[in-house]
């Protein structure tokens, strides 16, 4: 099936506010895909001001990304005060096996929060995925491990969306999206994401985006993994060949102009039997 583009247009309705605590490498494009898509994002991150923040928001995106402490802190006070007013979370534990401190607070967060949307890679999930002695190390870090085969990504966010009891979005070159039941698949895009720094990032903004008009999480996460690679697809005809550079500035132009068209890109959403 093609993607819903229906949730764009209730994006432009609504105009939504997405409180985004993001990581350095890519706030500003996280918040001007939002923008591009017609939302309202908001890059709060003082730990003084969460509950705030939250109390006018209408989604949360908890990146993390470029940790410290003052920043895990921060997250935890937004998800308590997102569970408050029932709003959807979306968490992007980035790099999150890159060490067991890192680790250690991620998990954290997941046992005081359940949030709407995990959003991994395959690296991230096998270090959310394996026991608590454990070690962390760079194979599980920012990057993730290659080759993998479709079952066993289809198998790690399965096992990550029922463990977590969240639905999971494990992101690469095939998206993975389940509620640890059912199973979508989105495919196609471009090859040349992997060159551009804060593409999954800025796939987790746009789940949020998506979560704050969409009360089922699996067909927010679902079609946000389809629309992002529609995204990739559009940007790729706008700047053949020219490198990463320019494929990073199509993006938001990409996503500014999604239109019905579109479905000539080449991206599909599949749901597995």
């Amino acid at each position: 099936m093609m993607p819903d583009l229906s949730l764009l247009a209730a994006v432009r309705r609504a105009r939504p506010l997405v409180h985004c605590v993001s990581n350095i490498v890519a706030a500003n494009d996280c918040a001007n895909l939002a923008l591009a898509v017609r939302a309202s994002p908001i890059m709060a991150q003082a730990p003084e001001e969460m509950a705030d923040i939250s109390a006018v928001s209408d989604a949360v995106v908890l990146n993390l990304g470029t940790p410290s402490e003052e920043k895990f802190k921060a997250c935890l006070l937004c998800a308590q005060a997102a569970a408050r007013r029932s709003l959807p979370v979306v968490v992007d534990p980035v790099g999150v096996g890159a060490s067991p401190w890192r680790l250690g607070w991620a998990r954290c967060l997941l046992g005081q929060c359940s949030p709407a949307i995990l959003h991994v890679n395959l690296g991230e999930a096998q270090a959310l995925l394996s026991p608590p002695t454990a070690a962390a190390g760079p194979a599980q870090g920012v990057d993730s491990p290659t080759p993998s085969t479709r079952e066993e990504r289809v198998q790690a966010a399965v096992q990550l969306a029922r463990q977590y009891k969240t639905v999971a979005l494990l992101s690469g070159s095939e998206d993975v999206a389940t509620d640890g039941d059912a199973v979508w698949l989105a495919r196609g895009g471009s090859a040349g994401m992997a060159a551009v720094t804060g593409t999954g990032c800025m796939l987790s903004t746009l789940c949020g985006v998506l979560a704050a008009v969409e009360k089922d999480s699996l067909h927010a996460a679902a079609q946000a993994a389809a629309l992002w690679k529609l995204c990739a697809a559009r940007a790729e005809k706008l700047a053949p060949g020219r490198g990463p550079g320019s494929l990073h500035a199509a993006l938001f132009d990409a996503a500014a102009a999604l239109a019905n068209d579109d479905a000539l890109c080449g991206v599909w959403l599949e749901q597995l039997a």
